[in-house]
């Protein structure tokens, strides 16, 4: 098992490019399943769970051919399977996402029940009774979720009843091979979920509304061979940003899209930051000052995104003044104020809502991760802290970022990775 030694104190300042985004990468991998023949895919992230994804793809008959420079060739001509096992699915919850794609292709699927971090419910009914519209029949025992649909699906009218980021993904990418007309309401409006449906249209698919909350598929007969290039990760991109402003510090990110950053790069600025933009750049500069203290309400997207929620908790934790910051969406995603706490941070935790009173610095201790995001509040708390900080099990980091103490110590941070 691997841990992170951090000591802090330095300002961090240096440049960094963005990795492809892990939580677009998933389901358009997903997606080579729907097409009999080869499909490209460019800025894949090296991460445990892309890796994972690759070989649930193998496991499925898909034939995977990766490059050095982060592109991968699948090849799903002939599926040898539509069952996603317990051991490849138990480690990451988006596997739930090759679902709606087995249905569509195989109109047949059976998928262990998920696993993953452990923020809270989301649950997989969203997936089932959208999908049951479509023409699908389930049941659900030992532990897999069974999907038939011996007619084909059928396009459908489908309204989420709550926004559902995977359960859009799913109905979207079954919808493209079903008969008729297929109206998705309430969907998830994530830059992902765009980046899926724009794959998805190079491939032949005719999906129109794409980033608004109603998506319209006319289904159509086939997917032929393409090539997407993965959009760049919003969230390691302002994990980056946050880590910088936390230590008073200057950072340039390049293969990045700002566009889809408004709410983070807003709240970076009430913090006191200075953020210029370009085409495909970031730069932030705090100019040696402390960070103020801004409240956080987390919201889908594009509201505040509850994946950015840990990093700023730890950004006030060093703060001046207070900040509230309210998590709306996953009920138990407040795991790291414990560990933050152990180093030294002021915040009264109430229910949902965390009170962060910031003071001049934090020191260091040993922390343990307990989910991805709050692995990566921890890296910055002990970035900012006095002394030295480990944090342990940080298999959680490598879920959803590639060599983050790489490209940490590009920007000047005293962090390295040791093998326990």
């Amino acid at each position: 098992m691997d841990r992170l030694l951090i000591h802090g104190g330095r300002q961090l300042d240096g440049e960094v490019r963005v990795s492809g985004a892990k939580n677009a990468a998933l389901p358009i991998l997903a997606a080579a399943l729907m097409v009999p023949g080869s499909v490209r895919f460019h800025n894949l992230p090296h991460l445990n769970d892309v890796t994972t994804m690759i070989q649930l793809l193998g496991r499925l008959g898909v034939d995977v051919l990766l490059d050095e420079r982060g592109s991968v060739e699948l090849s799903a001509k002939a599926l040898t399977s539509v069952i996603a096992p317990y051991d490849l699915v138990r480690t990451m919850r988006a596997s739930i996402v090759v679902l709606g794609p087995l249905l569509a292709r195989c109109h047949e699927a059976e998928v262990s029940l998920p696993g993953g971090c452990a923020i809270g419910a989301r649950p997989v009914n969203l997936h089932i009774k959208a999908l049951e519209r479509l023409g699908v029949e389930f049941e659900v025992t030992d532990g897999y979720i069974k999907g038939r649909a011996p007619g084909g699906l059928k396009g459908a009218k489908v309204l989420f009843d709550k926004i559902t980021v995977t359960g859009t993904e799913n109905v979207l990418m079954a919808a493209v091979l079903a008969k008729g007309t297929t109206v998705i309401e309430n969907a998830a409006r994530e830059p992902e979920v765009s980046d899926l449906a724009y794959c998805l249209n190079t491939l032949g698919a005719k999906i129109s509304g794409v980033g608004t909350d109603r998506l319209v598929i006319e289904g159509v007969a086939q997917l032929h061979d393409g090539e997407h290039s993965i959009i760049p990760d919003r969230i390691e991109a302002g994990t980056f940003l946050v880590a910088a402003a936390a230590t008073r510090g200057r950072c340039v990110l390049t293969e990045v899209d700002p566009s889809q950053m408004d709410a983070t790069l807003m709240k970076l600025e009430e913090a006191g930051a200075t953020i210029q933009c370009g085409e495909r750049q970031i730069t932030l500069d705090m100019h040696g000052r402390r960070p103020r203290a801004v409240d956080i309400r987390t919201l889908e997207y594009p509201g505040f995104a509850t994946d950015m929620q840990a990093q700023f908790v730890a950004m006030n934790a060093v703060a001046e003044g207070t900040g509230s910051v309210t998590e709306t969406i996953f009920e138990n995603r407040m795991m790291h104020i414990p560990e933050l706490q152990r180093m030294g941070g002021h915040i009264d935790l109430n229910g949902a809502t965390a009170i962060v009173r910031g003071r001049e610095s934090l020191r260091g201790a040993p922390v343990m991760s307990t989910d991805l995001r709050a692995s990566a509040s921890l890296v910055i708390a002990g970035l900012v802290a006095e002394g030295e900080t480990s944090v342990d099990r940080v298999y959680h980091l490598d879920r959803g970022y590639e060599r983050i103490e790489e490209k940490l110590r590009r920007l000047g941070a005293d962090i390295e990775r040791v093998r326990v």
